[in-house]
């Protein structure tokens, strides 16, 4: 640490200075130091002596190089180096697991999920079926809602095969919605917001749904119940049949984060309004705050709404994807063996009643 004059106050500030950290191990010595002018600026790196022929020709021609950028121009940012002091070393960027907000709102959502669960499993551990009320009704009438209208009305002997993944999914969204909504610690990570977590579910969509599917599921892909010149010598429907696999589970992603994304937008765009009309004088800084604020309480207030649908439609659509790839194809055949049973064979006589 060490203090800092500003030149425009006069004020003396307390920062933060960089140095290089030294690590024995193992009769080895380790250096690491936070990363200034770097390709990996503001993050943790280990440095080498760049004292090597190579490095010396490299740093000659970057210095030369008027197109590299840096720091007031004259500090160049050396992929692969850092400058620290005046003086370049040769960094390497360790394997960075740190806990980031989005990891830690993951965790927030993981311990919130498995809390509403497991109050509802203890709740009928001890009460065994005595109805429960209030919070524990609401969470009982979640999960009845999702198993009996949509799990088990779409897969029906397989309801309880996916039952689990597919209410998880459904929680698991809605927490993530919900914790977003919250400006204040833990939430504010608009984690389904976020194109990478909302992939990783469709991901998992899609492997619940290929890894489980049936032979027929298969036999569909590579030759449809379609005319012969569908398939054969181009393979057409095969062609559209596997790009159909990859789109289901792209549509989750896409239309997850899509929806959750815009709310969030809109939001910021409302509060952005702010500091643009503040340039036209106080009458409209002051309006724009009263209609901008309005408005984000009614957007906030609606995306409470959007995150229930969404967690609905996502746990919707992966449970028919799951239900088209457990089709057997023996409903048509049973079809025509019950249709067979009801007609008339020709040795049946039929009695045709006599009119006056």
């Amino acid at each position: 640490m060490e203090e800092v004059a500003d030149d425009a106050t006069g004020k003396t500030e307390t920062e933060a200075v960089p140095q290089i950290v030294e690590i024995e191990k193992d009769g080895k010595t380790y250096r690491f130091v936070l990363a200034h002018v770097s390709s990996h600026a503001n993050k943790l790196v280990e440095i080498f002596p760049a004292d090597t022929e190579s490095d010396k020709t490299r740093l000659a021609a970057a210095q030369s190089d008027s197109t590299l950028s840096g720091e007031y121009g004259v500090d160049r940012v050396v992929d692969g180096y850092v400058l620290f002091d005046g003086k370049y070393y040769r960094e390497y960027r360790p394997l960075d697991i740190s806990i980031t907000k989005n990891v830690l709102a993951l965790f927030i959502t993981v311990i919130i999920v498995t809390a509403m669960v497991m109050s509802v499993v203890r709740w009928y551990a001890r009460k065994g079926l005595k109805a429960p009320r209030k919070g524990m009704g609401f969470m009982e009438m979640l999960i009845d809602f999702i198993y009996t209208g949509v799990i088990k009305s779409t897969l029906k002997d397989k309801s309880k095969k996916f039952a689990p993944f597919l209410l998880t999914c459904f929680f698991f969204i809605l927490v993530m919605n919900l914790v977003g909504l919250i400006v204040i610690f833990p939430g504010g990570a608009n984690l389904t917001g976020n194109i990478s977590i909302t992939l990783v579910l469709a991901v998992l969509v899609f492997i619940v749904t290929n890894v489980t599917s049936t032979k027929h599921y298969w036999k569909e892909i590579f030759w449809p119940d379609v005319p012969l010149f569908l398939k054969f010598p181009l393979p057409i429907m095969q062609f559209i049949e596997i790009f159909g696999i990859f789109t289901k589970p792209a549509a989750l992603c896409v239309r997850l984060f899509a929806n959750m994304m815009g709310g969030h937008m809109i939001v910021i765009t409302l509060t952005l309004l702010i500091f643009i009309f503040a340039a036209f004088g106080d009458m409209a800084a002051k309006g724009s705050v009263v209609v901008s604020l309005l408005f984000s309480i009614f957007m906030l207030a609606l995306d409470v709404l959007v995150s229930f649908i969404q967690a609905y439609v996502f746990t919707l659509l992966a449970t028919l994807f799951i239900s088209m790839s457990q089709e057997d194809g023996h409903h048509e055949s049973k079809h025509e063996e019950v249709k067979h049973e009801q007609l008339p064979s020709e040795d049946t006589e039929v009695s045709i009643p006599a009119t006056k």
